[in-house]
């Protein structure tokens, strides 16, 4: 009997080992993505996976602080701001499934509607490259200004061929941009800061982008750990039925999974 006993305490302390070993570190803004990787961590400690969700308050902390290995994974950006940082920074990073869809919306504590933009506007955008590109394609989507032909992806302010409403563009971080909206008079917010802020781009936006696919939410990893066991176990755990049901719940349309 001793001796059973003893087999089994052990093989309970190597499997409290393993599950210790097994903790991975998540790097997330606050807001949507902190929330949905929380539903993450539930599902995927079903799965023997642990998880500790780190919020960082900007967008560049989260991609320098995996690349250094103070995180094994992120989940709070889009393909194109991750190439940029790639090809900016120099890090080895990879994506390895998408996420979310957060659109881009054109907000303002001024104005009723698109059409009644002034002349002369004042418009906020992001001012990483990668968001402020993004802006700038969806205020051409909407016929309000035009863009270089073929710029893409790569757009900035200088790219702007054609601005017939005089608009002047102001660049601010990403997450100031809300509280930016009793200065200027339309800001284009990402919808992680725009919920953080009480804003929903269903029901409060002048306009929103369209299902970009350059723009849907990925997951991100050191190129050394891109088939790793335990980053399969996450991405199982982030598409799991439970978490697209929560998102679908919680959300009603302002985000949408993408499988």
């Amino acid at each position: 009997m001793k001796k059973l006993l003893s087999t089994a305490v052990l093989a309970a302390l190597l499997s409290a080992g393993l599950a210790h070993a097994e903790t991975k570190k998540v790097g997330v803004t606050p807001g949507p993505h902190a929330q949905i990787v929380e539903k993450v961590k539930a599902v995927a400690a079903e799965k023997g996976l642990d998880l500790e969700v780190i919020e960082f308050s900007d967008y560049v902390v989260p991609n320098q602080a995996l690349n250094d290995g103070d995180l094994d994974i992120n989940s709070f950006q889009h393909q194109p701001y991750l190439d940029n940082q790639v090809a900016d920074r120099g890090f080895d990073l990879v994506s390895v499934a998408q996420s979310v869809n957060f659109p881009m919306a054109g907000y303002s504590s001024k104005i009723d509607s698109k059409d009644a933009i002034p002349d002369g506007a004042t418009i906020a955008l992001p001012n990483d490259p990668s968001n402020g590109a993004r802006a700038l394609l969806m205020l051409e989507d909407q016929g309000l200004i035009g863009l270089t032909d073929g710029i893409g992806v790569r757009a900035s302010v200088i790219d702007i061929v054609d601005n017939p409403h005089d608009f002047e563009f102001v660049e601010l971080d990403a997450a100031q941009l809300p509280r930016a909206l009793n200065d200027v008079d339309v800001a284009l917010i990402t919808t992680n800061y725009a919920l953080d802020a009480g804003l929903n781009p269903v029901k409060d936006s002048l306009f929103r982008e369209g299902a970009k696919a350059p723009y849907v939410g990925i997951i991100a990893v050191r190129a050394e750990d891109k088939d790793a066991d335990w980053v399969n176990t996450f991405v199982e755990s982030y598409h799991s039925p439970e978490v697209k049901a929560y998102i679908e719940e919680q959300f009603k349309g302002a985000i949408t999974p993408t499988w």
